[in-house]
């Protein structure tokens, strides 16, 4: 806990096997509560090295629902478990998970309602071995993002980040994609509906066993990030209406 804060780590895995007990050794346990493991129908051994290291809360799913699907799980989860915040951190070991102290701080302290650990903040993208085409395509779409969405963010595409449990209580998450694109729309409802984001510089590792989609896969992606953007503009200007920034849209069930 933290200023009397339930911290909750959500871990959503694909083919995690290799690289879940690096990451789960790194949690710092002296302030973290909970922690969720959200296996999307792996067929590796990542459940059963999950329950290997005694993880108490493991989810699995029957089917492979994608990456925003297996975060929509991560989040119901935490907060059937009472959460005050959340932070979701890649299993594969890319994202340093010993920062989780530090990001669940700054919305402990009341400061922030969101946090991003942020790969660009410093110089640590491209030496962790980021590929370049993706730096590239990351500084790109998070000009086009800071303009549409009128915000002064360092990067959108990071998928190490904390979140209250106000905040993951009224976003209508279940409007969104069930895809990668789920990680942006939640960045931008999260400012549609007025939360405050901060951020903290975080060293990434690109390695074999790290995840990460690829070329086809990320232009996809990039197109949706381009449309979330407009998407937000055109409710901003009234000009059209999407669920995804509905205040009444639907909500994660706990």
């Amino acid at each position: 806990m933290l200023h009397g804060k339930k911290i909750a780590v959500v871990l959503p895995a694909y083919h995690a096997e290799k690289t879940l007990v690096m990451t789960y050794n790194d949690i710092p346990f002296d302030v973290v509560d909970e922690v969720v493991l959200v296996d999307d129908c792996s067929s590796d051994n990542t459940v059963a090295e999950g329950r290997r290291l005694g993880i108490k809360h493991i989810v699995v799913h029957e089917k492979n629902t994608g990456y925003g699907g297996n975060q929509k799980s991560c989040y119901t989860e935490a907060l059937r478990l009472g959460a005050d915040i959340v932070v979701m951190v890649h299993p594969d070991y890319q994202y340093a998970p010993k920062l989780i102290t530090a990001m669940a701080s700054m919305i402990a302290s009341g400061e922030y309602d969101a946090v991003l650990a942020s790969r660009i903040l410093g110089t640590g993208a491209l030496k962790g071995g980021m590929p370049f085409y993706k730096y590239i395509s990351n500084r790109f779409l998070t000009l086009v993002e800071n303009l549409l969405l009128k915000e002064k963010i360092s990067e959108y595409h990071s998928g190490y980040r904390a979140f209250s449990k106000e905040v993951l209580e009224k976003l209508p998450l279940r409007e969104n994609s069930d895809d990668f694109v789920f990680d942006n729309q939640m960045l931008a409802q999260t400012i549609y509906f007025g939360f405050r984001i901060g951020e903290i510089s975080c060293p990434t590792k690109y390695f074999a066993e790290a995840s990460s989609i690829n070329f086809r896969r990320s232009v996809i992606y990039g197109i949706g990030v381009l449309g979330t953007a407009i998407q937000f503009k055109l409710q901003k200007w009234g000009l059209k209406k999407y669920a995804i920034f509905d205040e009444n849209g639907k909500k994660l069930k706990v």
